[in-house]
């Protein structure tokens, strides 16, 4: 038996061009959970994290909507993070409780809201980047940005968003209880969104920060800690493939770190898109795990007796 920490991308929870209904999401998340089923049927013990880009995206939209038409202030963005990962944990949990029980494997399974803590001097916050909720006409962007102190810049030349601060994950606040809940055979959907950002004082306390981290570093500082043996991420292709889109592309079936280090190096993984993982599942084995495997949903059982692209010490 393994311990396997899986990565959800966005298309296991809400798929491009659907509108978001919860029906919608309700129907991709039973998908998911008969995947993660299969591995825990196998023998396997399982531990969920996701994203959250198109919840989060929503609630932001919601925020704006609702301070437009009832003058209700916005919530800032840690707190809305909060917020889409007791959504997802709660379809998570209760949709992969389902399954289980149709399958007559009886196990807990349980949401953690889990904050993850950032450093106050990462670089990251000096260079806002990653664009999160709508896009705004200039007169209204300059006003937020006046109003709220939002830092606006222009998103491949489709219009002006907010940007904010994507820093490096450096420990995860829950982790202990996360470690306690499965080590005695609970399934725990923990860290999603990449986890709330928080930064630390001087005497532990904690405080809630404008910034949201990669769910794939996240991903892999919550695999890391749980010592588990395969970071498992899925996201809408079945392999990593170099030159992608071009007609010298080739797919990857296995890579050492080495290998993979001089890929990066070489600009292959773009830096919104395949660059975090790689650089996710680099990190993973470097810090002592078995290995990294980055596939489709689809393929996900499949995988862990050799499809997708596994990325292995040598």
């Amino acid at each position: 038996m393994s311990r396997i920490v899986v990565a959800l991308g966005g298309n296991a929870i809400l798929k491009p061009k659907q509108r978001g209904t919860i029906t919608e999401q309700l129907e991709n998340v039973r998908t998911t959970s008969r995947q993660i089923a299969s591995m825990i049927a196998m023998g396997h013990e399982v531990v969920v994290t996701h994203g959250n880009g198109p919840q989060v995206g929503n609630i932001l939209l919601q925020n704006e909507e609702a301070y437009k038409a009832a003058g209700i202030p916005p919530m800032p963005l840690d707190v809305c993070g909060s917020k889409s990962q007791g959504l997802l944990g709660y379809l998570i949990q209760r949709s992969l409780r389902n399954e289980l029980v149709t399958r007559g494997i009886r196990k807990h399974v349980a949401t953690i809201v889990t904050q993850v803590l950032v450093k106050r001097d990462d670089p990251a916050f000096l260079n806002p980047e990653k664009p999160i909720g709508p896009f705004y006409t200039p007169e209204r962007a300059r006003r937020l940005a006046n109003e709220r102190g939002y830092v606006m810049k222009e998103d491949a030349n489709r219009g002006l968003r907010r940007v904010v601060p994507s820093p490096d994950p450096t420990r995860i606040v829950e982790i202990e209880v996360i470690r306690t809940l499965v080590d005695a055979g609970n399934i725990v959907i923990a860290s999603g969104g990449g986890g709330i950002p928080v930064i630390e004082d001087d005497r532990g306390r904690l405080e809630g920060i404008e910034a949201v981290i990669d769910k794939d570093l996240a991903g892999e500082r919550l695999a890391t800690d749980l010592k588990a043996d395969t970071f498992l991420i899925l996201t809408d292709v079945d392999q990593v493939a170099l030159d992608f889109g071009k007609p010298t592309q080739r797919f990857i079936s296995q890579a050492s770190v080495s290998e993979v280090r001089n890929w990066q190096q070489e600009s292959h993984f773009r830096p919104g898109s395949m660059g975090p993982k790689v650089e996710a599942a680099v990190r993973f084995v470097l810090a002592g795990g078995d290995r990294a495997v980055i596939t489709s949903l689809e393929a996900a059982c499949a995988a862990l007796d050799g499809a997708g692209t596994h990325i292995t010490r040598e």
